[in-house]
């Protein structure tokens, strides 16, 4: 684990997806959920190709940037598969935004909850930078932080690695001096390349280390320094 400078440390933010919470955990949760209700609704196995073609279509557009990104993340997913937004809209919401966060919970991380508020007692503020929206994930997780932002969010629009997202977090919670800031994510191609782009430091999730004690690790840091 990377040496902190916890003394001088105004804000973190985090991502979310395989970072605060176990992600190949939930997608086998997931897994047996989609199969448990499609193989009763053979007419409905299309909507795995949605699914399948979202995230793709996503995950091709790494960097974007563009007016409207969370509605056109629906638009790109429909011209794939020939099928209306709406149906996209719907699908998606049902299977990516909403059902996962019922298990958010027992997949989460050892500690995370605790880290968090450790920060806030030692006065440093938390903030919140996904490319997925994660308000509902925050609640389901019973996370609080300072500040949620996502890359669709009409003040961003723009996938990571581009940095606007950190940057209008560094922004809007006036943070002058870049040095002070530190990003935790689980994938280093596009949060340390978001983080580099910014010119913040960041720390990569240890996903071996994490399912045990990472962030238990980081809180004991963060009070034997600060005491």
């Amino acid at each position: 684990m990377e040496n902190i400078l916890w003394n001088r440390l105004e804000l973190i933010v985090f991502d979310v997806d395989g970072t605060l919470y176990d992600q190949s955990k939930l997608r086998k949760i997931m897994f047996v959920r989609l199969i448990l209700y499609y193989i009763l609704r053979p007419y409905r196995y299309n909507e795995l190709f949605i699914l399948y073609h979202f995230r793709k279509e996503r995950e091709k557009r790494a960097g974007f940037r563009g007016k409207n990104l969370k509605d056109k993340q629906y638009q790109w997913c429909a011209q794939k598969v020939n099928e209306k937004v709406e149906v996209v809209r719907k699908v998606i919401d049902q299977w990516i935004f909403n059902e996962p966060n019922r298990y958010l919970k027992r997949c989460m991380y050892p500690g995370v909850r605790q880290f968090i508020v450790d920060l806030k007692v030692k006065g440093i503020r938390t903030a919140i930078y996904s490319d997925y929206d994660s308000v509902n994930k925050l609640e389901n997780m019973q996370i609080k932080v300072d500040l949620e932002i996502s890359s669709t969010d009409e003040r961003v629009n723009s996938f990571k690695p581009c940095p606007d997202g950190l940057l209008f977090i560094l922004s809007e919670m006036n943070i002058t001096n870049k040095n002070n800031c530190l990003y935790i994510g689980d994938r280093e191609g596009l949060d340390g390349s978001c983080a580099e782009y910014a010119n913040i430091s960041f720390l990569l999730v240890d996903k071996g280390i994490a399912a045990k004690n990472f962030y238990q690790k980081l809180s004991k840091e963060l009070i034997n320094v600060r005491n």
